[in-house]
């Protein structure tokens, strides 16, 4: 288990936002596995983090969100980045090859609809158009 496993996805982004965005204003390693720092964010005064890597719920951050609980905020993510900038890199570069997949899945998909409309005929389409608006009207009314 390490910090980055336990963390929600908008920890993670946020906290890289925050490690790039130098909000680390300082930090210090107090053992082989203990980080403690403060990391700018939204209130006037500096959070403070402590991050525990062998045992990362056991970390602390005085924020709101994670004050008190086992939560990884982005805070400690910043943190952790901060002592760990390979980790960091690793961050990026995986986020980066998702959303290249993504796009090309997206690509993928909308050159499959495009090549399916150009096979229909003008009767088949409308079908087609009309199951669509009227599945979308369902999906709508189901919702609420």
């Amino acid at each position: 288990m390490s910090i980055l496993s336990i963390a929600s996805n908008a920890s993670k982004w946020r906290g890289y936002e925050y490690y790039n965005g130098k909000k680390v204003l300082s930090w210090e390693q107090i053992s082989e596995h203990e980080f403690k720092g403060e990391v700018a964010g939204s209130e006037k005064e500096p959070y403070h983090v402590m991050i525990d890597t062998n045992h990362p719920r056991k970390s602390t951050c005085n924020c709101l969100h994670a004050e008190g609980k086992r939560i990884v905020c982005k805070h400690k993510v910043a943190l952790f980045f901060t002592a760990f900038p390979k980790e960091a890199d690793g961050y990026i570069a995986e986020f980066e090859e998702y959303e290249r997949e993504e796009e090309k899945r997206g690509q993928e998909s909308y050159d499959q609809i495009v090549k399916y409309v150009k096979s229909l005929s003008k009767e088949e389409l409308r079908n087609a158009l009309i199951d669509a608006l009227m599945e979308a009207e369902e999906e709508d009314f189901y919702r609420y």
